[in-house]
């Protein structure tokens, strides 16, 4: 058989070539990976939302069962939230669909923010070379713990563990979230609860010399000690560490309460 002169299986080489760069070797290649693990004992609903200017993943929200794993690809430099919706059921009218973290009664959320209280998980990637900021946030209140792994990223460091306990066993009566059976489902922060400048750290006490913990705050702190507990915590429970993956677990000891299973 006759070989192709040189300059022909030169431009043969760059024809083909851009469907393989655009390939997924080269697009993941450009990503981060979020793993997002349901060690929960009961089903939950895991949610994201972008900050301004980023694009939606994972069309904002999906179901995921006990035990159960979903892959999330985000470009390198997203930032947003990640958050776990609980109690839901979407094959009816009513709304919320969730017992905690719905937005607008939808599966999906498109974009938007759920409702706290919710436990968030808050990114800032940086792209491939620098290092991401990343942190877990009951500053609006809680509904079930998470730990955040940087990937293959052994130094502990990079680590968010979870709580050492769970806040709706002792959280208290004015700051419960209760569900249509009269159970725990949620505790809010005091700022959410009482919408007052003090608990909120703004206006005169939008800084950290006058803004500091509350009792509340610092029960939640006790509880989940690597978490923000409010606005200005100290020291700052902000992650910074270089990773390309990301792994995302709901009650990440197998206890989190509430979450009675209904409808996918």
């Amino acid at each position: 058989m006759q070989q192709l002169p040189k300059f022909i299986s030169t431009l043969f080489f760059f024809i083909i070539c851009p469907s393989i760069f655009n390939g997924n070797i080269v697009i993941e290649a450009h990503n981060a990976t979020f793993y997002v693990h349901n060690k929960c004992p009961f089903p939950i609903w895991p949610a994201t939302a972008p900050n301004n200017g980023q694009p939606i993943i994972a069309d904002g929200g999906f179901y995921l069962a006990p035990n159960q794993t979903q892959k999330i690809i985000a470009p390198f430099t997203w930032n947003g939230r990640i958050w776990a919706k609980t109690g839901c059921k979407f094959n009816s009218n009513w709304k919320p669909a969730c017992e905690t973290g719905d937005c607008d009664g939808r599966l999906a959320c498109n974009g938007l923010i759920g409702t706290p209280p919710a436990t968030l998980v808050e990114f800032s990637l940086q792209g491939e070379k620098k290092a991401s900021f990343y942190d877990v946030s009951i500053v609006d209140g809680y509904n079930i713990p998470v730990s955040v792994m940087a990937g293959k990223n052994k130094d502990p460091k990079c680590s968010i563990l979870g709580c050492l306990k769970d806040l709706k066993n002792f959280c208290p009566h004015e700051l419960e979230v209760l569900n249509t059976r009269g159970e725990v489902v949620a505790c809010k922060s005091a700022c959410l609860a009482f919408d007052v400048d003090n608990f909120c750290c703004r206006n005169e006490y939008g800084n950290p010399e006058n803004c500091k913990p509350s009792v509340y705050s610092k029960m939640f702190k006790e509880a989940c000690p690597y978490y923000f507990s409010y606005a200005f915590d100290k020291p700052t429970p902000l992650v910074s560490c270089f990773s390309k993956e990301y792994v995302i677990t709901f009650c990440p000891y197998g206890w989190g309460g509430g979450g009675e299973y209904h409808s996918e």
